[in-house]
């Protein structure tokens, strides 16, 4: 079976004035497409990986034939971490976390705002492209930076959280001011889906 790109769970200009539509359109039908289409492309003929869920063959990437596989991460990757940014962002965006994941959030990090600054941080120092993610392994929160489109699932690690900051994300709006990108991030996380993550991922 082959990899489906989603629609947005919102309308393109959902996010703004944090991120434009036109970005939105160009990121998901153009970049998040890309990755899609090449990925099938790379698996024609490998029914045995392509039937797999897009989390799973990563978590099992080494399983993957060697001339392959660096394709498979690229755009693997870049499928299922676009898959989780949607999906983690909201026009009615909570302010905060509540429960469960506020409590973990504090435990590892001391406070909310620390955690926000801890990610911010590694988002501004990310090199080039690539991401940075929430993850939870063994119960344990973690900050964790990503070049290009590695994704946190080839280390074990389940991502609840992630932020692009490939320049594709966000310089039509933003340009060389990544830091106010990031910074608007904030105003658009669904914290109730990062929550629910937090709780499926806790589970396993």
């Amino acid at each position: 079976m082959a990899f489906e790109l989603l629609d947005l769970p919102y309308d393109y200009k959902a996010l703004e004035p944090h991120i434009d539509e036109r970005t939105m359109r160009i990121h998901h039908d153009k970049h998040h497409a890309g990755y899609v289409n090449k990925l099938n492309a790379v698996l024609e003929g490998h029914p045995e990986l392509a039937g797999r869920s897009i989390e799973d063959l990563l978590r099992g990437i080494d399983e993957v034939p060697a001339e392959m596989r660096q394709a498979v991460i690229n755009n693997g990757g870049g499928h299922a971490n676009h898959s989780l940014f949607w999906e983690i962002m909201s026009g009615d965006g909570e302010s905060e976390p509540e429960g469960e994941l506020a409590e973990a959030i504090k435990k590892e990090f001391s406070s909310f705002e620390k955690f926000k600054e801890v990610f911010s941080e590694k988002a501004g120092s990310v090199f080039g492209s690539g991401w940075v993610f929430l993850t939870i392994a063994d119960g344990k929160l973690e900050c964790k930076r990503q070049s290009f489109q590695n994704s946190p699932y080839m280390n074990g690690k389940t991502p609840i959280l992630g932020l692009d900051v490939w320049e594709h994300a966000y310089y039509l709006k933003y340009q060389n001011e990544r830091a106010k990108y990031i910074e608007a991030f904030w105003n658009i996380v669904n914290w109730g889906k990062v929550g629910e993550k937090f709780k499926d991922a806790s589970s396993d």
